[in-house]
């Protein structure tokens, strides 16, 4: 097992050293001067932009302000908001625990609906609700997220009056920011109500978010059930006498498990890419409204920062998605 982790976590070098890259080139390929935008409406001298260009190392060649990125990545330091003056560190992850409760939010509806959806095809195959469920997660799969978005806006929040339109809570609550998860926040500050405006303000972000990735375990786990469904020892257990809940709950379950953890730990970067629209349409104040604003100030430090950092995250998911291979299947340890 320790050779598999080993093999596993010197992948992280050449990916580390390839997002860093990429984060730095994405950022200098947008059209627009990061010193202009920040000078705004007021407009520069000659002088002055000489002057803010050698402040931040914008006059030094390519490679040089690269190497100088990196040597500051590796000793922690992701650089200054040019625009805020704050770390780009710790602004993040002041940022962060608002779009990790939207996503595991998200992750919880698409996993408590996608597994249940795609046993019930694969067990109903070539059935009703086979074909129902998964022309439903064909659905939910190809829609947009903004116009997927803006929908359940106009018929939940605008018709019906049911949730509210963008934020976290509603402005007539305030209590300290104990742990940075609201609801948790809402539920310890003893408020009457502070809670279920929460959790309304949070209900129609997480299921746009969370819609794709339940489409795609809801596909992958009729999929995975389907091959098991058809081995040898499936049908010795039938042959047994084993009740239908058992063979499908435990045994098929569990050997189908393999595809969809792996769906679902890649999952995590479409939540962390979908979180960028969620999150501007509905004013929640995450890493991914974050990220867009920081784009469109050319907030470098900013920019480079937030993508390493959402990376490396991913990253480290997919790392903990190849351990629990190793868990449910130790034959995997042996490759």
């Amino acid at each position: 097992m320790l050779n598999y982790v080993l093999s596993r976590l010197l992948t992280f070098i050449p990916t580390f050293l390839g997002v860093t890259l990429i984060s730095f080139s994405f950022i200098r390929a947008l059209p627009g001067d990061p010193i202009v935008v920040m000078a705004g409406e007021r407009g520069l001298s000659d002088e002055r932009y000489a002057e803010l260009s050698k402040q931040y190392g914008f006059d030094q060649p390519i490679y040089v302000q690269f190497w100088d990125y990196f040597t500051g990545v590796l000793q922690g330091d992701l650089g200054t908001s040019f625009v805020t003056k704050r770390p780009v560190f710790d602004e993040f992850f002041a940022l962060f625990p608002a779009t990790l409760e939207l996503s595991i939010c998200a992750m919880i509806f698409a996993v408590v609906l996608g597994l249940p959806a795609g046993v019930i095809a694969a067990v109903n195959r070539g059935k009703f609700f086979d074909r129902a469920l998964m022309s439903t997660a064909l659905v939910g799969y190809s829609m947009p997220i903004f116009w997927w978005a803006l929908l359940l806006i106009i018929v939940f929040s605008g018709n019906l009056g049911w949730t509210p339109v963008s934020g976290r809570i509603s402005l007539m609550y305030y209590f300290p920011d104990a742990t940075g998860f609201m609801l948790i926040d809402s539920l310890m500050s003893g408020q009457q109500g502070a809670f279920s405006s929460a959790l309304l303000h949070l209900l129609l972000p997480a299921i746009v978010l969370g819609t794709i990735p339940l489409a795609v375990i809801a596909r992958q786990t009729r999929s995975a059930m389907l091959e098991v469904l058809g081995e040898d020892y499936i049908r010795t257990a039938r042959a047994k006498g084993m009740s239908p809940a058992r063979i499908n709950g435990i045994h098929a379950l569990r050997n189908a498990m393999i595809p969809v953890i792996t769906v679902i730990g890649l999952s995590v970067g479409t939540l962390l890419a979908g979180a960028i629209l969620t999150e501007t349409i509905f004013s929640w104040p995450g890493i991914g409204k974050w990220m867009v604003d920081s784009i469109f100030r050319r907030d470098y430090p900013v920019v480079q920062g937030g993508l390493l950092l959402i990376a490396v995250m991913v990253m480290v998911v997919n790392l903990t998605v190849d351990m629990l291979y190793g868990i449910i299947n130790p034959k995997i340890r042996k490759r």
